[in-house]
């Protein structure tokens, strides 16, 4: 189109004038928004009313180069997504995640002794919520006699004095025996973690039974092999020994014999597996605290032998680097798995991990150990952002909420193609698979349940209005939509595994996802039935599993039942507004001397506990023969569904608070 062309006779040379008002710009939606919130603040302040958003609280920007936010993990980000994080990360408010705000929680066992309540232990939410339902049903704080604490489960039956009388010396078993409890540990270890270098190991064995026995026993390999028959018989031999767990008296001998670091330092590969084994056998006993202790002294054991770094083959040689890899990756993963189940900070910043992944002759192991390298360093995330020290809601919360799960969008779709979990009983389910949807699902909880942790109080709170407040944001619901599915999908699995024989009792990552899921399924219901369909027919399938793990001998397991068991009748009973028949002790716990006998006249009354004859009628958790939990994992979210529930989350969808 030619331009416009005026007669000369028409130009007057005066100014023109233009109603801006129908000029178009284009602008950011966060700048419309934030527009939008100062109005409120000066509506709000007009009428005499505090705003929601009170500039009280200092921003605390999130440093994009922060080293937690692994490059390895990094979501390719366009000029859109910055200017979007920018808008969220400018916003200010005083609403913060209630599971790391506020002052440290800690609660007191029954002996005294006080335990601090980590900010991202499944343990400790399991706590929070078992207490705040108590308080709000009682209108008093929860009392612990009956409630598990670290190192009250087993007896180990040594005090841990190096003064105290040694322990006869454990029978070692015959040589065909022997091989059968290492091989035990192979298959349910070995496809996880690195605990032993088989050859070496297996060459001093075979001096061991030569008649060369006796001279050995004052060895590290000494301590080791005891190590791996004790996980042996917890693998082979469950069954605890009244409060003794499987195959202590080898694990306890170990520790007696145990020198002091210095002598571990001298052969650095032999001591930090050592400490692998000590710091894993302690998780599975509930020995949380020591666990942690041991794995952190192989974590700087590794790391000033420089495990962490790209060790040069050509200097140190193939194996010497093939080996440190192996252990390095697994003294890694422990860190990441005890640390979060601590609720700690994670210790060791990922931009100093420089270690190549050693090679196996089966490909697929390399994979493995690859993804689950990648779910430690989510976990690690997650734990550092999402429950960063009063964290605010809209600023640190739902910004980290939605990096992380751009995280693990990132791994859906590698994990279904490489690891498919086959539902064909014919071909039977891959432990090793299973295992990694356990632990991918656990971090899409890990990273959502704080909502429901805030919708529980605001159902508590305001029950006429939490119905409101979760349709305030269908973006809100959709998280702690995924959030119940991720629990269902985590029931499905271990039933699965549980059918085959394949259900984990002694190692403590099975229970750990069972635990974590189930308070989520009794959660989610107690907010908004609507959340999760067939609700009594999970907690059948979720409370069959405890019970296949307490018939094998997992003492922690019945600790972990009744505990979950108390939750939902004080949940029914703060729905309802009446109070509910509190559970008996088990039988077991009061007999063994953990608990005191409530027949005692010492024993203080707690409030709203009934006596140990009336028994929980647990008829809706009596599975139904004609009931049968099936899950397609093909349903699993793909990476596209997992970020489009990621990107839709906005600035304004804190406004349901």
């Amino acid at each position: 189109m030619p331009p416009l062309r005026y007669p000369t006779n028409l130009v007057r040379k005066l100014a023109c004038i233009f109603n801006d008002r129908d000029q178009k710009i284009l602008v950011t939606r966060g700048y419309i928004l934030e527009l939008q919130q100062k109005i409120a603040r000066i509506e709000q302040n007009e009428k005499g009313q505090a705003s929601p958003y009170s500039s009280n609280f200092e921003p605390q920007p999130i440093d994009p180069k922060d080293p937690e936010h692994l490059p390895t993990l990094e979501r390719t980000r366009t000029p859109e997504d910055h200017d979007e994080h920018q808008d969220l990360e400018d916003l200010d408010s005083g609403l913060a995640n209630p599971l790391s705000s506020g002052p440290p929680a800690f609660m007191s066992a029954a002996n005294g002794r006080t335990f601090y309540l980590g900010t991202s232990s499944n343990w400790s939410f399991t706590r929070r919520v078992l207490s705040l339902a108590h308080q709000h049903l009682y209108q008093d704080a929860l009392p612990t006699e009956t409630l598990l604490f670290d190192e009250t489960t087993y007896e180990l039956g040594w005090d841990g004095l190096r003064t105290t009388p040694s322990l006869d010396v454990p029978v070692v078993p015959t040589r065909d025996h022997t091989m059968y409890l290492i091989n035990a540990v192979q298959f349910r270890c070995g496809q996880l973690y690195h605990l032993f270098e088989e050859e070496e190991f297996m060459s001093s064995l075979q001096r061991f039974y030569s008649g060369d026995g006796q001279s050995m026993t004052n060895s590290l390999w000494y301590i080791h092999f005891l190590l791996i028959l004790a996980f042996g018989k917890g693998f082979v031999q469950p069954k605890a020994q009244g409060r003794k767990p499987p195959g202590v008296h080898y694990f306890v001998k170990a520790l007696q014999l145990l020198p002091d670091p210095t002598a571990l330092y001298r052969d650095p590969m032999l001591g930090t597996e050592i400490l692998c084994c000590i710091a894993l056998y302690y998780q599975c006993v509930d020995f949380r605290t020591s666990a942690h202790n041991y794995i952190g002294q192989a974590m700087r054991i590794a790391m000033a032998q420089g495990m962490h770094t790209n060790m040069p083959i050509e200097d140190l040689g193939h194996d010497m680097v093939q080996r440190s890899g192996k252990i390095w990756w697994t003294i890694y993963i422990l860190d990441r798995e005890m640390t979060s189940l601590m609720g700690l900070p994670q210790s060791i910043n990922d931009r100093y991990v420089q270690t190549q992944l050693p090679t196996f002759p089966d490909p697929s192991e390399t994979m493995s150990l690859g993804m689950h390298i990648k779910l430690s360093q989510i976990i690690a995330e997650v734990n550092s952002t999402i429950y960063v020290a009063n964290g605010r809601i809209n600023r640190t919360f739902l910004l980290s909420t939605k990096s992380a799960l751009a995280n693990i969008a990132g791994l859906a779709d590698e994990l279904r193609e490489s690891f498919p979990l086959n539902l064909d009983p014919v071909k039977g389910v891959s432990r090793t698979s299973a295992y990694l949807h356990l632990q991918y699902h656990q971090c899409i909880i890990l990273a959502t349940r704080p909502l429901l942790f805030c919708f529980l109080k605001i159902r508590f709170e305001s029950p006429e209005s939490c119905l409101e407040s979760l349709n305030a944001s269908r973006n809100v619901r959709n998280l702690m939509q995924m959030c119940l599915e991720s629990a269902q999908h985590i029931i499905s699995i271990l039933s699965n595994l549980q059918s085959q024989g394949l259900l984990e009792t002694f190692l403590p990552f099975d229970l750990e996802s069972v635990f974590v899921s189930t308070i989520i399924l009794l959660m989610g219901p107690s907010i908004d039935p609507h959340l999760l369909e067939s609700h009594p027919n999970w907690l059948e399938k979720a409370y069959a599993i405890f019970d296949e793990m307490i018939r094998d001998g997992n003492q922690v397991a019945s600790f972990r039942r009744s505990e979950l068991q108390q939750l939902h009748e004080t949940l029914l009973g703060c729905i309802s507004g009446d109070q509910p028949r509190h559970l008996a002790v088990p039988d077991f716990l009061q007999q063994a001397g953990i608990l005191p006998d409530p027949a005692s006249p010492s024993t203080k009354p707690v409030a709203g506990a009934i006596p140990q004859s009336v028994r929980y009628d647990d008829a809706l958790l009596r599975p139904d023969p004609d009931f049968d939990v099936e899950c397609d994992f093909s349903t699993m979210l793909t990476s596209a569904e997992i970020m489009a529930v990621a990107d839709s989350i906005e600035s304004y969808d804190t406004e349901w608070f």
